[in-house]
């Protein structure tokens, strides 16, 4: 597997993003290939630096970054050689076989739904977050940053989503589905919230509690 990374994206970047690098090569008997989009010369230095051996790496070098405040679709537009645009280039064209990053949130939605597209049927994506438990288990919060606003027909897909993600990804059989609300009772919440309900309730692919409480 080719894996892309923004080096560029995210706090205290691109040394955060190569300290992550020698962790996860740190770690793997047989790693997946790393490319590195970014400033070539400053990503050269730091992988040298942290003695991160050339076999499993591959840097490319972007000459402009999407800065956190910009404008994702405008961005996107006028910086065709950022490490955003480029890694989803690399993606759209196969070259990679994922891309991430922790820089413009927004850029990286635009980018996806322009160059690789959502799956049939899918209004809007979505980010999640592993939530780990008290008793040991593990939870998945979603939506946690991607989504200012939502309809009540898109937090349904996202609990479709994030139970198959919890079932295929994280092995959780039949996992269990809760709306987050001011309060566990049917009827609670704002107007979303209350609209949102039902169309969990009668979603018969996936197992809802209910609401819960943050």
């Amino acid at each position: 597997m080719n894996i892309g990374i923004d080096m560029m994206g995210g706090d205290f970047a691109p040394l955060e993003a190569v300290k992550g690098m020698q962790q996860y090569l740190s770690g793997h008997n047989i790693p997946a290939t790393l490319t590195l989009i970014g400033d070539k010369a400053q990503v050269e230095k730091l992988v040298a630096e942290h003695n991160i051996a050339s076999s499993h790496i591959k840097i490319i070098h972007a000459e402009q970054v999407i800065g956190m405040h910009e404008h994702p679709t405008k961005a996107l537009k006028e910086k065709k050689h950022s490490s955003i645009a480029i890694g989803f280039h690399l993606l759209a064209s196969g070259k990679i076989d994922a891309f991430i990053s922790a820089g413009n949130t927004g850029a990286m939605l635009v980018g996806a739904l322009f160059s690789i597209k959502a799956l049939e049927g899918v209004i809007r994506p979505t980010i999640s977050s592993i939530i780990p438990k008290s008793d040991g288990g593990t939870g998945l919060l979603l939506d946690v940053g991607l989504n200012a606003d939502c309809k009540p027909e898109q937090l349904n897909q996202f609990a479709i989503m994030g139970s198959v993600y919890a079932q295929l990804v994280l092995g959780i059989d039949n996992p269990r589905v809760g709306l987050i609300n001011v309060g566990e009772e049917e009827g609670k919440g704002n107007l979303l919230a209350q609209a949102t309900y039902p169309l969990l309730k009668d979603n018969k692919h996936i197992n809802y509690i209910g609401n819960i409480e943050g």
